[in-house]
């Protein structure tokens, strides 16, 4: 049994090598190709400054955007400390004790730095105090946006874009760079740096790491927000346009197409229309082609609805729930009545509007 075991062991700890190897081979050749694509390409006598040692998640987002400009596209990036040095820099970030937006130098370490989306341009709503990455994406991220969904800066959709991905991307770093800790943006960025007791890492080729991991998130991000979040502003806005169709009130809206995401597009167009009567209830078919009755909350992240689903549904399920509701096709209501389902869309709608006429009822 022991010759048998070592035998074994021997075996298992020869292919955990080899496993290895080819893991660490393949990171490798990944990492090498994006450093190539970083250093390799025609020689610039532009330049981009950052500081060494450790980096954090802000100046390497803001040297990831600096290299999707035409501008910068071929710039060195110099990580230093020296003030003689970073002098000479065209564009500097996150280091230099200095912001001038007219010299290119984007500090925001400064005691007297206070700067926020909104206190920039107070049509915007953010009061995070911006790092290096805020201040490049204020000062340049409109257009790295338009070149993205190749559409001019001046476009609606541009600007639309643009504020969503700071709001859900680009305010994360800036919170988390200002103590505000709620993601874990920073920690993975972290994690790339040279460990304490290594000494044969090299620093530079982790920095564009860092930059390969948070620019290909944030790609993803804007390119989602173009292909899947815009065009359901469209099928959510037609709806809201159509809504009396389904019911008088205009308090019902009927989706057309399965898992839209409409939270936030609902909220927008009913300020941009100026709606009069909020609207309370969503209708629209789930995968399984039943439908549902989902209730709109008060805010964007509440679990506070406008108008839940009434007390006496909520837990019940299939003949019971059709029986107490008079409503055939019945399926069920969250016991917190925020959702529930029907077979049909008569009888989804038919849910909506006597919770609607029980709000009326009851004075609500």
């Amino acid at each position: 049994m022991s010759a048998w075991f070592n035998s074994a062991f021997s075996r298992l700890v020869t292919i955990c090598r080899v496993s290895e190897g080819f893991i660490n081979r393949k990171i490798g050749l990944k990492n090498k190709k994006f450093f190539a694509r970083m250093t390799d390409q025609k020689k610039s006598s532009v330049t981009i400054g950052t500081h060494n040692g450790s980096f954090h998640c802000d100046e390497v987002f803001a040297c990831y955007m600096l290299k999707l400009l035409p501008k910068y596209k071929n710039a060195e990036i110099i990580r230093t400390r020296d003030p003689a040095v970073i002098d000479k820099m065209d564009i500097v970030v996150d280091v230099g004790g200095t912001f001038d937006p007219q010299k290119n130098r984007f500090d925001h370490h400064q005691r007297t730095f206070t700067d926020t989306m909104n206190s920039l341009n107070p049509k915007k709503k953010w009061t995070i105090r911006l790092s290096s990455a805020g201040l490049v994406y204020y000062h340049f991220g409109k257009e790295i946006v338009a070149r993205i969904l190749e559409l001019p800066e001046s476009d609606p959709i541009t600007d639309i874009i643009y504020d969503k991905v700071y709001e859900n991307f680009v305010q994360e770093i800036d919170a988390i760079d200002n103590g505000v800790n709620q993601h874990d943006e920073e920690p993975r960025v972290a994690y790339l740096n040279q460990k304490w007791n290594e000494t044969d890492k090299d620093e530079q080729a982790l920095f564009y790491q860092a930059m390969e991991m948070v620019g290909a998130e944030f790609m993803d991000r804007v390119l989602y927000y173009k292909q899947s979040w815009l065009p359901a502003r469209d099928l959510v806005e037609t709806a809201i346009k159509n809504r009396h169709q389904a019911d008088p009130s205009g308090e019902i809206v009927v989706l057309e197409s399965c898992g839209c995401p409409w939270r936030d597009h609902l909220f927008n167009i009913e300020e941009e229309l100026k709606l009069d009567v909020p609207i309370k209830y969503i209708l629209y078919q789930d995968n399984n082609k039943k439908w549902r009755v989902q209730c709109v909350p008060i805010r964007i992240g509440s679990f506070e609805n406008r108008l839940s689903l009434p007390e006496e549904w909520r837990g019940l399920r299939d003949d019971a729930l059709s029986q107490k509701s008079g409503i055939p096709g019945c399926v069920f209501v969250h016991a917190s009545g925020f959702i529930g389902g029907n077979d049909t869309y008569e009888g989804a709608l038919k849910m909506a509007q006597i919770s609607l006429q029980q709000q009326a009822k009851n004075g609500v």
